[in-house]
């Protein structure tokens, strides 16, 4: 099954706020996603403060990729401000795929 790399950066104003409000419901939301998820962590900047999330997820296609994505508490919860979906291939790395 192809994978996606879900590359999200919350917005500047108010991002930190919506992700604390959405977390919760998020880490639940992630965690139901069972092995669909390769990979999961939140983007962090130099301080060590959450700034954004990035996924490595298993889909049929980018568009089941956005779906899933779309159903993100971060994404209801309007705590992104850019996001970048892109299918990409593993090459090296414990945890490859076969």
């Amino acid at each position: 099954m192809p994978l996606y790399c879900l590359h999200c950066l919350d917005r500047t104003e108010g991002g930190a706020e919506a992700r604390a409000r959405a977390r919760a419901a998020h880490l639940a939301w992630a965690g139901a996603l069972g092995s669909l998820v390769r990979m999961a962590g939140p983007l962090l900047d130099e301080a060590g403060t959450m700034v954004g999330s990035v996924f490595l997820i298993e889909a049929d296609s980018l568009d089941q990729a956005k779906a899933i994505h779309a159903q993100d508490p971060y994404v209801t919860g309007d705590v992104f401000g850019h996001v970048h979906i892109h299918e990409t291939r593993w090459a090296i790395g414990e945890g490859k795929p076969e």
